[in-house]
């Protein structure tokens, strides 16, 4: 028997190893760049972070958010580590729950991967872009326009269409169109934020610790502590990534109010800068607060230029506690898929058993990883979805006639 995968990133190589764990498997990995896993190589900023502890079911998001689930369970984050452990991987677990690999270096988890795939039962084809499905009698042919591959199943993996500076496209999608799949909106998912306020150009490169919230039309949208990296454009870091989900999705007023000081009270705060020396700038009057840049930002914007410490009235002072603690910034759109490190939306789960991640509409035919409309929060959540799924379509997939 003969498997076919489209796609040579996280879940498509997950796929194939698990399908040719039955040795009477021919597998065939297709991969359309010249390397297998360059999406991979770029994840947790070139460190990969490969999984998290707290990936468990219920944490996922799509149509039907519950589809993950059965995946996930069958092959949770323990059950991941040990099977890159099997593989030559050493990890470590930070506080957060992130796992990334003891070296530190994405590019060992490819190619822990890349030499496992060397088997006598899996081919790597490298370069071929699949153009054209055919369902067939007794499997399907797999062509680029100019050969053409049997197989008697096939699984499409080719991903999202995030990160298209990457390889993200719209090729899953288009290829099981055609073959009759539906897919939901797609839209950018753990994404930078884009802001018109002019006062965001002095801030680019600063990074800071804080809750952030979301507001929509003066509504709580979102909520989540980290560290946010300010742009030339907008807001960016891990705690912007967690709730940047549908952000601008609707008309209204769209806010980031951020607390660069979520520890300390206001009243705590008031009293310190109260105590701060009299012939102190007044614009360094948050000077070992917060990074300096920003301290003169939140100043400035409390009305505060030139003088002294000794000049500023004490409602000033409060004025400038409350923009500490509420710093807001407008929002306008979400950056687009070349910058999303995931797709929200997907091709439609409902059409796919979620116990094999075969398709109900084409037998033998099966999907994985982001194609599919699942999505996870930040921090290693979506490659463990890639491994889940993806093992689960191979190990069915693979499964003899």
């Amino acid at each position: 028997m003969v498997v076919a995968i489209v796609g040579g990133g996280a879940s498509g190589m997950a796929a194939a190893l698990a399908a040719a764990e039955n040795p009477s498997t021919q597998v065939i990995l297709l991969e359309r760049q010249a390397r297998l896993g360059r999406k991979l190589l770029a994840t947790g900023n070139g460190r990969c972070n490969l999984s998290n502890e707290k990936a468990l079911p219920g944490v996922y998001h799509g149509e039907n958010s519950a589809f993950a689930d059965a995946a996930i369970r069958a092959f949770p984050p323990t059950d991941t580590l040990a099977w890159f452990r099997g593989l030559g991987l050493y990890t470590v677990t930070e506080y957060s729950g992130k796992i990334y690999p003891y070296s530190d270096q994405a590019n060992s988890v490819v190619d822990v991967l890349r030499f496992a795939l060397e088997k006598p039962n899996i081919q790597v084809i490298t370069g071929f872009e699949v153009t054209k499905i055919r369902k067939l009698q007794d499997g399907f042919s797999v062509g680029n326009g100019e050969e053409s591959i049997l197989c008697n199943r096939l699984i499409i993996a080719c991903g999202g269409l995030a990160g298209t500076k990457l390889g993200g496209s719209m090729a899953g999608y288009k290829l099981l169109g055609k073959l009759g799949h539906s897919s939901t909106r797609l839209r950018p998912a753990l994404v930078q934020l884009k802001t018109d306020w002019a006062g965001i150009s002095a801030l680019k490169g600063v990074r800071a610790n804080c809750r952030a919230e979301i507001l929509h039309d003066g509504e709580l949208f979102a909520e989540s502590s980290g560290e946010i990296q300010f742009t030339e454009y907008g807001v960016s870091g891990p705690v912007i990534f967690e709730i940047s989900r549908d952000v601008c999705s609707q008309k209204g007023s769209w806010i980031c109010r951020l607390d660069l000081l979520a520890h300390v009270t206001v009243e705590e705060l008031t009293a310190a800068l109260l105590a701060k020396k009299k012939d102190l700038n007044a614009e360094e009057l948050l000077t070992g607060v917060l990074h300096n840049r920003l301290g003169r930002v939140v100043t400035r914007a409390a009305g505060i230029r030139g003088g002294v410490v000794g000049d500023i009235s004490r409602q000033q002072v409060e004025e400038v506690c409350h923009l500490v603690k509420a710093f807001e910034i407008p929002l306008t759109e979400p950056m687009g898929m070349d910058s999303a490190q995931v797709t929200a939306g997907g091709v439609r789960t409902a059409d796919f058993d979620e116990n094999t991640m075969e398709s109900k509409l084409v037998p033998g035919l099966y999907a994985c990883g982001e194609v599919l409309d699942v999505d996870g929060d930040c921090g290693g959540y979506n490659l463990q979805w890639a491994w889940s799924s993806g093992r689960m379509a191979g190990l069915h997939a693979g499964k003899d006639l």
